[in-house]
C-alpha cells in the first residue's frame, strides 16, 4: 500500500469524524469539516498536479 492510499484513507475517516452527530458538536456548525474538506481539496489539486 503506497503513502499516498493511506493518506486517503485516513482523510476519509476524519471526514467521516467531523460529522457533527453529538449534542455538544452540534453547536459546532460546519467549520470541523469545512476544515477537513479544505485539506482535501488542498491534497486532491497537489495529487493531481504531481506534486505528491
Amino acid at each position: 500500500m503506497s503513502l499516498t492510499t493511506v493518506l486517503v484513507i485516513v482523510l476519509i475517516l476524519v471526514l467521516v469524524g467531523v460529522i457533527p452527530a453529538w449534542p455538544h458538536s452540534r453547536e459546532w456548525g460546519y467549520m470541523p469539516s469545512g476544515i477537513v474538506g479544505i485539506i482535501v481539496l488542498v491534497l486532491l489539486v497537489l495529487f493531481l498536479a504531481g506534486r505528491i
